[in-house]
């Protein structure tokens, strides 16, 4: 697949190059080069476990490459530093799989968390910024409620106004659709469009749906064992030709992702015939 204009700004906001991962001898992500531009909205999509979380831990500074570099802002993530990674992680934003809310703080204390944590503003300001940032997710009047007095949808929603409360230059979003029925899937999708563009940021969504995410992103990466296979505008993809996308897009059983298990012939198995 030719390769967008858009795929390769003159500075990306975040740059991933040559990079090679392994848990022990487990190898994750093989040689994988990527680039996200400032404020766009990218989506990583691929099976499960094909390392699409392990690149957001790569940019997050959680996990360092066993071999390339992972750049944001211009900077070698996993050669900063601890508070100067601590630093650049205050301009990131995490929506995780989820949402992971503190169970034991209110709707209203999961959002102010981080503006406590990380800034010496006045209560009265932060309660302010907290009901604006509620009053963007449409949950202003659900600021006192507990996360067990929540839908999936509604958590979901305010883990969204907890992962922008510091106005963060890049927001990472992990299966921000899991588990949502199709009208908060829908708003989730929505919200995170119209925040990303609203806030001037950077977005990445690591997803596995499909529908979803080619009404709102920019730009996708598709990867598979380790490696981008395929990528291009939600144009190009739903046009695509490729083998794997076409599969992955069109929720086919089979494909270049097999349906069965490597193993011997079924007559062998059925026949008792063993093998030496």
């Amino acid at each position: 697949m030719p390769q967008s204009a858009l795929a390769v700004p003159a500075s990306p906001l975040v740059d991933i190059d040559n990079v090679t991962f392994a848990y022990d001898r487990r190898t994750i992500l093989k040689g994988i080069s990527l680039s996200i531009p400032k404020g766009k909205v990218v989506a990583i999509m691929g099976g499960s476990g094909c390392g699409k979380t392990t690149l957001l831990r790569l940019i997050s500074g959680q996990v360092k490459p066993s071999r390339g570099e992972v750049r944001v802002g211009g900077q070698v993530v996993h050669h900063l530093e601890p508070e100067d990674l601590y630093a650049l992680r205050r301009k990131m934003g995490m929506l995780f799989q989820f949402g992971a809310l503190f169970t034991d703080m209110s709707v209203f204390d999961n959002v102010a968390f981080q503006m406590r944590e990380h800034t010496d503003l006045p209560e009265s300001m932060i309660r302010d910024l907290v009901l604006m940032k509620l009053n963007a997710v449409g949950l202003r009047g659900a600021a006192k409620l507990m996360p067990s007095e929540l839908s999936g949808g509604m958590a979901r929603r305010v883990a969204l106004a907890r992962a922008v409360a510091l106005d963060p230059m890049l927001i990472m979003y992990d299966e921000p659709f899991a588990g949502l029925d199709p009208i908060s899937l829908g708003v989730i999708g929505q919200l995170i469009r119209q925040l990303n563009d609203a806030l001037g940021a950077t977005s990445i969504l690591v997803t596995h749906d499909v529908i979803e995410s080619l009404m709102i992103v920019d730009y996708v990466y598709f990867v598979s064992e380790g490696k981008i296979v395929a990528e291009g505008t939600p144009d190009e993809i739903r046009a695509s030709d490729e083998p794997f996308v076409k599969q992955f897009v069109g929720g086919q059983p089979d494909g270049p992702v097999p349906f069965q298990y490597p193993a011997r012939p079924y007559c062998e198995d059925l026949m008792g015939i063993e093998r030496a």
